[in-house]
C-alpha cells in the first residue's frame, strides 16, 4: 500500500512535527488577551518611558565586524571534523585543509586591508 516501504515512520515524524507548531500558535492566539488599550501600545524598555524613535541607523562597522566573526566561525566549525578525523584522511585531506585555511587567512588580511577590523 505504501510505495516507500520503511518511511512510514519518517512521515508520521514529519506530520508530528507540522503539527508542534501549528497547534502552539493556535493555542497562543486562542489564550491571549483581546482587548487592545492604548498603554499596551506603547513600547517599554525597563519602566522607562520611550524617548525618541525605534528606528535608529547603527554604523555599518559593527554589522561587517560581525560578519567577519562568523566567516571565521564557520571555519572553525569545518576543521573540527577534519582533526577528528585526520588520522584516517590522509595527505590528500591536509593539503586540503591547508588551501582552505590559506582562502580563510587571505579573506582576513583583505578585511584587515579593508579597515573591517577597526572600531574607530
Amino acid at each position: 500500500m505504501f510505495v516507500l516501504s520503511g518511511y512510514e515512520y519518517l512521515l508520521g515524524f514529519i506530520l508530528a512535527c507540522s503539527l508542534v507548531p501549528l497547534l502552539a500558535l493556535s493555542a497562543s492566539k486562542l489564550l491571549r488577551p483581546s482587548h487592545r488599550e492604548p498603554e499596551r501600545r506603547t513600547t517599554y524598555e525597563s519602566g522607562m518611558e520611550p524617548v525618541g524613535g525605534a528606528w535608529i541607523q547603527f554604523n555599518i562597522r559593527y554589522y561587517m565586524f560581525a560578519l567577519v566573526f562568523v566567516i571565521f566561525d564557520v571555519e572553525t566549525v569545518f576543521l573540527y571534523p577534519w582533526a577528528v578525523a585526520f588520522n584516517r584522511l590522509g595527505l590528500l585531506a591536509f593539503v586540503e585543509a591547508l588551501i582552505f585555511i590559506a582562502i580563510l587567512v587571505l579573506a582576513l588580511v583583505y578585511a584587515w586591508r579593508k579597515g573591517a577590523l577597526e572600531w574607530s
